[in-house]
């Protein structure tokens, strides 16, 4: 959520920046809005005052044995007059509060202008994509040879968009994750956390995916309790361990790592990666989460993306590292870095990461909060979060960059620990 004050204080400016996403500011109903509870509010701040005065007057009036009827039904009035002013001051500002929840975050001035990721800027490459002398096969077609990947049955037991997964490719799978959250929680200092599946409403308003985005999430609707909804990353768990809290400075960087599985819709994905496992409703993902001070942020950003990097520098699989323009990054970013892995199969390469700093975006939807050591005043933390990796997207780059002639598959070198010194699967 965006500071009110900026909206109060540089509305221009800030249609301006939004503008620069492709989100078109009503400005004409803010200042509406901001005229309307000015008045309000400035005319039941003098009725308030005018009330008390009243109210004074009664037991001067009484004092002197006058009749004081008229003034306490003046009074009874202006108390009805002040509860009608409250309610209007509160509509209004709900009205705001509500807007305010649908306005994305403002892009760093770092960040490239753009309209949409055709305008993306390429930072930097890593590795250089294999040259195979046979027919390339992608993963469905590797996977499914032996069985050991199977759509068909999946769509059996929950329709389109789901993957089984058996034997080899399976541990594969366990294997990738296991590296993951070993090499982020023993090298890069994460701590690792298991979290819940399903979350409340304020948890999903906190991190920005409601309520903009609820048609992309998987509801559960309870009678006489609060809906759950399954988590779209763990990024929303993670995220909102901070949630209405004021942390202690000397407890910050806090980083978490989790594995879990995500759960989208993908509403609005019709047609799109229809083949395989790029695009599911359900998918793993090792997910980064970072609470740190606000003007260490956009260094941590820097170093959050690098944890992700080195994932794919020891899997050896070729990447390159860009950041997004203001038109392409997601909703509650300020910055945001887009990691694609390449993929054979189809000769380019796939994003495998996202990794945001958003700032105080998040923390101001959540109250989240750290003790300032030099004012003693809480301040809002900024937070971070990023893939480090996808797991089923890591999958089909290891099945695809490490295949062979005869449809095999080598297990990449930092993986055999964990597959129980197997090489090739296949």
């Amino acid at each position: 959520m965006l500071d009110s004050k900026l909206l109060r204080t540089q509305l221009q400016d800030v249609a301006d920046r939004l503008a620069t996403r492709g989100y078109q500011l009503d400005v004409a109903r803010i200042e509406a809005l901001e005229a309307q509870r000015k008045t309000v509010q400035t005319r039941t701040e003098q009725l308030q005052a005018e009330r008390n005065a009243r109210s004074k007057s009664i037991g001067q009036a009484k004092q002197r044995g006058e009749d004081i009827a008229p003034l306490l039904a003046d009074v009874d009035r202006m108390a009805s007059e002040l509860d009608a002013g409250k309610q209007e001051l509160e509509g209004i500002q709900a009205e705001l509060d509500q807007l305010m929840l649908t306005l994305p975050n403002l892009p760093h001035e770092s960040v490239p202008v753009g309209k949409d990721e055709d305008e993306n800027v390429e930072v930097r490459r890593w590795g250089t994509p294999k040259s195979f002398d046979f027919p390339v096969q992608d993963h469905v077609a590797l996977g499914e040879q032996h069985g050991w990947l199977d759509f068909e049955t999946a769509a059996k037991l929950s329709g389109a968009r789901f993957a089984l997964m058996r034997g080899p490719i399976a541990r594969l799978h366990r294997a990738l994750a296991q590296f993951m959250i070993d090499l982020h929680t023993r090298e890069h200092g994460y701590e690792e956390a298991y979290t819940p599946y399903l979350v409340q409403a304020p948890a999903l308003q906190g991190t920005g995916q409601l309520p903009k985005f609820e048609e992309d999430l998987f509801k559960i609707t309870r009678e006489g309790e609060a809906d759950f909804y399954l988590i779209p990353t763990a990024e929303v768990s993670l995220t909102n361990i901070v949630a209405d809290e004021i942390l202690d400075a000397k407890q910050l960087p806090l980083k978490f790592v989790a594995h879990t599985p995500c759960f989208r819709s993908e509403a609005g994905a019709s047609g799109r990666d229809t083949r395989g496992m790029i695009r599911q409703h359900q998918f793993d993902k090792v997910e980064m989460v970072q609470i740190v001070e606000p003007d260490q942020s956009f260094e941590a950003l820097e170093s959050l993306t690098g944890n992700a990097e080195k994932v794919l520098q020891l899997l050896e699989l070729p990447y390159r590292v860009l950041a997004l323009c203001t038109g392409d990054m997601g909703f509650g970013a300020t910055k945001t870095y887009d990691l694609e892995v390449w993929v054979p199969s189809q000769d380019k390469y796939r994003e495998i990461s996202s990794c945001s700093n958003c700032g105080d975006f998040q923390a101001r939807r959540m109250q989240a909060r750290y003790r300032n050591p030099e004012t003693g005043k809480p301040e809002l933390v900024h937070t971070l979060n990023g893939s480090g990796l996808a797991v089923g997207r890591t999958l089909v780059a290891v099945l695809e960059n490490y295949q062979q002639a005869d449809g095999s598959v080598r297990v990449p070198e930092v993986l055999k620990p964990y597959m129980a010194g197997i090489e090739v699967i296949g």
